[in-house]
């Protein structure tokens, strides 16, 4: 009897496996997978938090390079301050360190870098020779300048905000006014009271002297000077370079 014929078993062809794409950065679109096969989610996207706030961290009171806690200083463009505080604030990841200076009379609070008070000139009040000099510049005899006054009154702001007291007591002798010489306009009005101010202030401070107190006294050296004449500044509108000697009235 034949042999029966060996019976083949057919041979399972294999299934290719699914292929898993991840495409970076979009993990919402859809999956390039096999059907039935898992599908890898992609993580969930980080929630964006807000910046933190600007924090500013007091700093234990102790003395800093020049400059001291409570120590009263000029700042060129105010004037007399009081250092108040020192303070640390964070920005960007960066500490920048503060100096806190209060200006009581004008009701601000000023925030100075300690790294930069060179560059905004701000310094320490100055001394009893300085304060001396500066009274005996108001004593001296005034130089006007034979300009228009819109370009003396440009020299004359950048004076004032200059913060050396000798140069401010220029201003102030130079703008003068007695009670027999002609009044003041109102632009020369306002810098010789902001220069006086300016002046009176530091005085004030250097010699422990109440605001009125430190009035008199410059009041006192001015009319020390050499009188003026009523019709010393009639030379307003001419454009030449020179200064003018201008004596005061008694």
């Amino acid at each position: 009897m034949a042999a029966a014929p060996a019976k083949t078993r057919p041979v399972a062809e294999s299934q290719p496996k699914p292929v898993e794409k991840t495409i970076a950065p979009a993990p919402a679109a859809p999956s390039l997978a096999t059907p039935g096969a898992p599908i890898a989610r992609a993580p969930a996207p980080a929630v964006a938090r807000p910046a933190a706030p600007v924090k500013a961290k007091p700093v234990a009171a102790g003395p800093k390079p020049g400059f001291k806690l409570n120590e009263f200083i000029v700042y060129p463009a105010h004037g007399v301050g009081q250092i108040t505080g020192v303070e640390i604030q964070e920005v960007a990841g960066f500490s920048l360190e503060l100096f806190v200076v209060s200006f009581i009379k004008d009701k601000m609070i000023l925030k100075v870098p300690t790294s930069k008070v060179v560059n905004v000139g701000m310094r320490k009040l100055a001394e009893a020779a300085i304060v001396d000099k500066a009274l005996q510049t108001l004593s001296g005899r005034a130089r006007v300048k034979r300009t228009m006054w819109s370009r003396r009154a440009q020299e004359y702001e950048a004076k004032i905000n200059s913060g050396d007291l000798v140069t401010i007591a220029e201003v102030v002798r130079d703008l003068y006014r007695s009670d027999t010489q002609p009044e003041q306009s109102y632009s020369e009005r306002q810098l010789y009271e902001a220069a006086l101010d300016r002046m009176a202030r530091e005085i004030a401070a250097v010699r422990k002297l109440i605001d009125s107190e430190s009035l008199k006294l410059i009041e006192s050296f001015l009319l020390k000077g050499p009188r003026r004449g009523p019709k010393a500044d009639g030379d307003v509108g001419d454009d030449s370079g020179d200064e003018a000697d201008v004596d005061r009235a008694a």
